[in-house]
């Protein structure tokens, strides 16, 4: 019986059971030795890096790297081979996290040192999700991107709003301390003005001028009643978010969440949902 135009064949199926799902046995153990391979080439990477292990074990640890190269190479290559549509997965985001995480040990042949680049491999840990199965986790990230998204015209103002405050703070300051107090500049001032508003802190310079100690008590007094500003209105959005209901599932064409849940296409590629 021969398959329909788009449909898997029955071993692609099944790969991809493996390898994108993690209901079965088989596909939760391939996230779990997926994710403790991650992490073991980030650590041959880290150790690399250190002169001590580099210097004795250094073929070992390039050996290593190379085998964890070519382990997710294969992998990269068998995630292309079983889904319907490979460019829209290698032009997502895992997929182009897969995909700079095995180039820079070839680009390394030619471009020593870029190795080291590898470290983006721990963000494929983000598998972790699907394999302890925490999708309801998915939705409320959703959520938090819709409402910080929904907000940003917002937070972009309040963030304009406090560079002018610096800015005119910073300027204030560099007027009334001067150069023999360490604000030696107005960028610098400003520098200073930044780490007091938001109450860092770093204490490398302090105004020494009465004056100046109430400017800056002013200003961390001010950077304390701010702080609310931005959480209020995030919160706000966020609570509006909330009250859209959305599923998490994924449109099998285009991989897009966010749907209603009485949806039957996919609101981005008019795909059919699946039931």
């Amino acid at each position: 019986m021969k398959n329909n135009p788009g449909e898997l064949n029955p071993f692609k199926h099944r790969l991809h059971e493996i390898i994108f799902e993690a209901d079965t046995k088989a596909g939760k153990w391939f996230d779990i030795v997926l994710i403790a391979s991650i992490v073991a080439s980030v650590l041959v990477v880290m150790m690399d890096s250190v002169a001590a292990f580099s210097k004795h074990y250094g073929v070992y640890l390039y050996g290593a790297e190379w085998g964890f190269t070519l382990l997710f190479t294969i992998e990269y290559v068998l995630r292309l081979a079983c889904v319907k549509k490979p460019l829209n997965y290698a032009t997502s985001f895992l997929g182009l996290v897969d995909l700079c995480s095995i180039l820079p040990t070839y680009l390394s042949l030619f471009l020593p040192g870029s190795q080291y680049l590898i470290v983006i491999r721990v963000l494929r840990v983000l598998r972790v999700f699907r394999v302890f199965k925490l999708v309801p986790y998915i939705g409320e990230a959703s959520t938090l991107i819709h409402a910080l998204q929904a907000s940003r015209r917002k937070v972009i103002v309040f963030l304009m709003t406090i560079l002018t405050l610096v800015i005119i703070f910073g300027s204030l300051m560099y007027l009334i301390e001067g150069t023999q107090n360490g604000f030696t500049s107005i960028p610098r001032s400003i520098y200073w003005a930044i780490v007091t508003m938001t109450t860092v802190g770093y204490g490398d310079i302090s105004p020494k001028t009465n004056m100046g100690q109430a400017l800056a008590s002013l200003i961390m007094i001010f950077g304390y009643a701010i702080i609310a500003v931005p959480t209020g209105i995030v919160t706000t959005e966020l609570t509006l978010a909330k009250q859209k209901k959305v599923t998490t599932q994924a449109c099998p064409e285009c991989m897009s969440h966010g749907h209603d849940m009485d949806a039957a296409f996919c609101k981005f590629c008019s795909a059919r949902l699946n039931p």
